[in-house]
């Protein structure tokens, strides 16, 4: 069975955005061998949106937290960057995280009920 989601970054700078995510985000990881290390990114849950003539079926990561204005000013007080203010959508409060040599990144705080905490089969709200 399925036992996780293993989401992908591609980085022009994969150094830059391997330390970003270990030294500022702090999160924990393994190495693959050689520098290449993998992250523990925490719980998951996975939307399904349609694809459009513009974009075209594609993938996407987004960080959720559960307090936007709290995360914002803790990683900005670990170095993080972030593109322009926090905005709001009808599905949750977001801004765009910049991690070095990466781009950046969507982080929401969810106007929705997260999926990331239901029983893992067999349950829906």
């Amino acid at each position: 069975m399925i036992t996780a989601v293993h989401a992908l970054l591609y980085a022009d700078d994969p150094t830059a955005a391997r330390d970003f995510f270990r030294d500022v985000l702090g999160w924990t990881h393994v190495d693959a061998g050689g520098g290449w290390l993998i992250f523990r990114s925490g719980p998951s849950e996975l939307a399904i949106h349609p694809a459009d003539a513009v974009s075209g079926q594609h993938h996407e990561v987004s960080f959720m937290c559960d307090d936007l204005d709290a995360t914002v000013a803790e990683l900005r007080s670990r170095g993080a960057d972030f593109e322009g203010d926090v905005g709001r959508q009808p599905w949750g409060r977001t801004v765009r995280l910049v991690v070095p040599g990466a781009g950046s990144i969507l982080m929401y705080e969810p106007a929705h009920p997260p999926a990331h905490s239901l029983p893992e089969r067999g349950s829906t709200t």
